[in-house]
């Protein structure tokens, strides 16, 4: 729930700074002078470049959060079955140790969402985000190609 919180506010945050500096930058591009344009023109560009990004985030957010809950109701999480240190972080050795169990399973079958999912929670409980968040996205992908084939639209 914190961590909600935090997104909130954050993004609401961000979000005023981003109606600051469109407000400025429209007042940049009203003043007719060349420079004063150019710059009115890249502080319109870039607070839009943000808001995309923090859209792309909060739904890649939102996403694998409800990714996580059905696979809770399903009982089949891969960090449910991983040691996990105090601070509640899958433990590295044991995630490092379980990787060619998931990487197996996303071998396969690539088509199952769930599979993908999990090899993302061994990868980030390994360490490597940037692998984590691939194979998330992916789940994320195979999971809503599945609800629209099933006639759910999301």
């Amino acid at each position: 729930m914190t961590t909600r919180v935090g997104v909130i506010v954050m993004s609401a945050v961000l979000l005023l700074y981003f109606v600051v500096v469109g407000q400025r930058a429209v007042m940049f591009v009203l003043t007719g002078e060349p420079a004063a344009v150019g710059i009115g023109v890249a502080l319109i560009v870039l607070p839009l470049v943000g808001v995309w990004a923090l859209y792309r985030e909060l739904r890649f957010g939102a996403k694998a959060t409800q990714l996580s809950r059905e696979l809770d109701e399903m009982d089949a999480r891969a960090d449910d079955s991983l040691p996990v240190r105090p601070s509640g972080r899958i433990d590295r050795e044991a995630a490092d140790e379980a990787f060619p169990q998931y990487r197996d399973r996303v071998a396969a079958d690539p088509e199952d969402w769930s599979a993908w999912f999990n090899l993302g929670l061994v990868y980030k409980g390994a360490g490597d985000s940037r692998r984590a968040r691939h194979a998330v996205r992916e789940a994320i992908r195979l999971h809503d190609r599945d609800m629209k084939r099933a006639g759910h639209e999301e």
